[in-house]
């Protein structure tokens, strides 16, 4: 397997190679002669047309993976919808960069935190219109809660991000954080994600 990318200029950035020792540049216009179907192929949204590309690497049968200097949800899914298999800072470090590859090249998918929690918060939300909300509110998971602690951990459940949780409950982010951390330990999870698997209701 090789990593290939698209960029604009035509050079390897040094976290890159880093990442991945077969680097290589892939012209726009060697897609059929260079690249095989169990190569993976990373593609900077700088390039123009880009979706276009990911569209037709992704049609190709390979794994494609979107980056982003200035990485934003709207992006991210248009990255998806148009068959990219990951989506992820074009700057991010190399130790990242290869945990993606592991992810993309076993046929899964990778989305930063946010927008992961974002997702499955919007089915958390569904199953709790569903089911009602009364049930998880009054579920034993938020029993070892204050009261202030339970509402930061059922809007972050809802995927709502730290700004908008101090938004909606009138502090700051720094206070969401203090709580988030207090959160985790009380219910042992690790991240939001965890946080939002445990407080889902069950059907």
């Amino acid at each position: 397997m090789a990593n290939w990318f698209v960029t604009v200029d035509g050079e390897l950035k040094s976290r890159w190679t880093q990442a991945f020792a077969d680097a290589r540049v892939l012209p726009r216009d060697a897609f059929d002669t260079l690249a095989s179907k169990t190569d993976l192929v990373w593609v900077s949204t700088a390039v123009e047309d880009w979706l276009g590309v990911v569209r037709a690497l992704a049609d190709r049968g390979m794994g494609v993976i979107a980056l982003s200097y200035q990485p934003h949800d709207r992006e991210a899914l248009a990255a998806l919808d148009s068959g990219a298999r990951g989506y992820v800072h074009t700057l991010a470090a190399a130790p990242v960069l290869t945990q993606v590859a592991v992810v993309v090249s076993h046929r899964g998918v990778w989305v930063g935190e946010e927008l992961m929690a974002k997702v499955i918060g919007g089915s958390f939300t569904a199953l709790t219109q569903h089911l009602g909300a009364l049930q998880v509110e009054e579920s034993a998971q938020l029993a070892p809660l204050t009261q202030r602690e339970r509402l930061v951990a059922l809007a972050v459940a809802r995927g709502a991000t730290n700004k908008e949780v101090a938004r909606e409950l009138e502090i700051t982010e720094r206070t969401v954080k203090a709580h988030l951390s207090a959160i985790f330990k009380k219910l042992a999870v690790r991240d939001r994600l965890q946080l939002i698997l445990k407080l889902a209701p069950t059907v």
